[in-house]
């Protein structure tokens, strides 16, 4: 997807949850330059556009943190290597800092919240890229029913942004298996492992059908 964007001269817009999915793209992304997966591109910038994924990612540099870390992370630690920082990575807090982003020609990667397109900076870097043909706009996460996130990945042609119609003439796609949470067995798992078993379980987040059918799982299984 970075390949295609950047060949055409396009920039790449990923709407992101500020803490946790917007640091693991920040890895994904930190791998493709050190492992040279984009020799084409090497020297891509990225953006982080939204205050609190800034604060969210500057927390993992914390030393005090590092006992939470798994083996894996520190060894690229204790080699010198910051598992989500590298070369181009530039960070947004202020509203000024965040139009310079799009005021700059130069294809990019822009990381912005809300994940779904609700709120927040991203709707601005919709509003200056849905509508060219070059860009693209990469989802990495889950779309509620009537989001604006869910309208764009459902194949809506155009969408009110600020008051303004946009045309979606942008390349939409969508990175299955992007998820921060637990799936069926996990959730199991960890239901069985409680000493002293509730008497009431409520399933609250999921699509009904989905949270009936899981429902249904823990009352067989447990």
């Amino acid at each position: 997807v970075m390949n295609a964007t950047f060949t055409k001269g396009g920039n790449l817009v990923i709407p992101a949850f500020s803490v946790g999915r917007t640091q693991e793209m920040l890895y994904f992304m930190r791998r493709i330059k050190t492992e040279d997966l984009l020799p084409e591109y090497r020297n891509f910038e990225v953006y982080i556009d939204s205050p609190l994924a800034v604060e969210a990612t500057e927390i993992y540099d914390d030393k005090n943190l590092r006992r939470y870390f798994d083996a894996d992370t520190l060894e690229l630690i204790n080699n010198g290597i910051n598992p989500i920082k590298f070369d181009n990575l530039k960070l947004a807090v202020t509203s000024d800092e965040s139009r310079v982003i799009n005021g700059d020609p130069t294809p990019k990667i822009t990381l912005s919240a809300s994940g779904m397109c609700e709120a927040g900076r991203i709707r601005h870097h919709l509003k200056h890229n849905l509508w060219r043909e070059e860009c693209t706009v990469l989802f990495v996460g889950y779309q509620a029913e009537g989001t604006l996130g869910r309208k764009i990945i459902e194949g809506a042609n155009k969408v009110n942004l600020f008051g303004e119609e946009v045309q979606i003439n942008a390349n939409i796609e969508k990175m299955q298996g992007i998820s921060g949470h637990a799936d069926k067995n996990m959730l199991l798992s960890w239901l069985a492992s409680i000493p002293q078993k509730p008497k009431v379980v409520f399933v609250n987040h999921g699509h009904d059908t989905v949270c009936d059918e899981f429902a249904k799982s823990i009352e067989n299984e447990l």
